[in-house]
């Protein structure tokens, strides 16, 4: 058998990266992704079993159809490169999707629906502001190098929500998150009233085309 020298051996991290897929099952994979989110990202989680994301403090979360707001991203045009153009985070859980937006964005949503004259209207469209929780969407993987995780396919499987957009560590997370403009847009985030815009057109279509079937 041949040895090696210590000195040899590579240095073992002093918080191993999680090198299999971050699944909702098992202790083991519940701490990983916590991990994840509150050391990579910085997001903090709330105690206890799945992993839930407070919500209120770094961002957010618009809740709507997956169909509507899949519309709504197609008509917003495709994201640019990385840390570019409309490339926010977004979910999807089931039958239903998660948009992250600037903090206090829930807040505003109201008085942007009543702006844009969709107040009278009932929309199948929800915020989530402070003091919320949303469960932490899995973590398909992350590379050695610490970079966002892999894309996952469209929908999400078994009612656990996957990342469609992951949050992108290296870009600041936050500075790419829909902000009203006179709140300080730095000119890199989508404007939150053309995305609660373009959600609300798109939700009313979804109602109408479903009452007709």
């Amino acid at each position: 058998m041949i040895g090696t020298s210590p000195s040899a051996s590579p240095a073992v991290p002093a918080v191993p990266l999680p090198r299999r897929p971050l699944t909702a099952g098992g202790a083991g994979g519940q701490e990983r992704m916590r991990w994840w989110y509150e050391s990579v990202l910085g997001w903090p989680t709330a105690p206890g079993a799945p992993v839930r994301l407070r919500v209120g403090d770094r961002f957010d979360v618009l809740d709507v159809p997956a169909e509507a707001g899949h519309a709504a991203l197609r008509r917003l045009g495709r994201p640019g490169p990385a840390c570019e153009g409309p490339r926010f985070p977004v979910a999807v859980r089931g039958e239903r999707m998660l948009l992250l937006v600037a903090a206090g964005g829930a807040d505003e949503l109201p008085g942007l629906l009543e702006w844009l004259e969709w107040g009278s209207l009932e929309l199948d469209l929800t915020a989530v502001g402070a003091g919320g929780l949303m469960r932490a969407p899995l973590v398909p993987g992350t590379d050695p190098a610490g970079l966002p995780p892999r894309t996952p396919g469209r929908d999400g499987s078994q009612g656990a929500a996957v990342w469609l957009r992951p949050p992108e560590p290296g870009c600041e997370a936050e500075a790419s998150l829909p902000t009203l403009s006179a709140l300080g847009g730095t000119g890199t985030a989508l404007d939150l009233a053309g995305l609660v815009r373009a959600l609300a057109t798109q939700c009313h279509r979804v109602r109408l085309s479903r009452a007709t079937r």
